[in-house]
């Protein structure tokens, strides 16, 4: 059993840290958009001190205007994506903890499904974002320049698939055991 409070433990630690992620997508994305209106109305040309943030981010960041705001597009768009994988996280770990144990059929089916967004989420983020630089890139050709790539979580999302089938194997271990049980009685 001693096992079992450590998984126990470190669900505790993965529901906190899927919160903690999820508040920090929603700040990135509240971030970029508010960057991108500041972007839209101007702010960017007005002068402090002589001078101005577009000239700071051009001359220090290499980096035009239209990729800033194309960046913060794409911010916007993995913000969203990990806020949505952070929430489906969030509530595994939640219902492992409400079960006791991760040896469950729903626990089992929810770690499936988490894994094959993490597959999924990040691929399909990327591709929204490939279509989007492509379009911006005929308007701007700088564009093209702008990074895209999300597939951190591939392996994680295969080993939770994995996981999920040693799950369902252990639910289905209890499933008899119990069943065994009850016909002795």
């Amino acid at each position: 059993m001693k096992s079992l409070k450590i998984i126990q433990v470190l669900a505790k630690i993965g529901r906190i840290l899927s919160k903690i992620i999820f508040i920090f997508c929603i700040i990135g994305f509240c971030g970029c958009a508010v960057g991108i209106v500041c972007l839209g109305v101007g702010l960017a040309t007005v002068r402090f001190g002589g001078f101005t943030l577009e000239g700071v981010i051009e001359e220090y960041a290499s980096m035009s205007m239209s990729n800033v705001f194309g960046a913060m597009v794409l911010g916007m768009i993995y913000c969203a994506a990990e806020a949505v994988l952070s929430k489906f996280a969030e509530i595994y770990f939640r219902n492992e903890l409400t079960d006791g144990t991760p040896f469950t059929h729903r626990g089992a089916k929810e770690l499936l499904r988490l894994g094959i967004l993490a597959l999924a989420i990040p691929t399909a983020s990327s591709i929204l974002c490939a279509i989007a630089t492509a379009i911006a890139s005929r308007f701007d050709p700088a564009m093209k320049d702008l990074s895209y790539s999300a597939f951190g979580s591939f392996g994680l999302g295969i080993m939770m698939i994995f996981t999920s089938l040693i799950c369902r194997y252990g639910a289905d271990l209890n499933e008899a055991k119990t069943e065994e049980k009850q016909i002795r009685e």
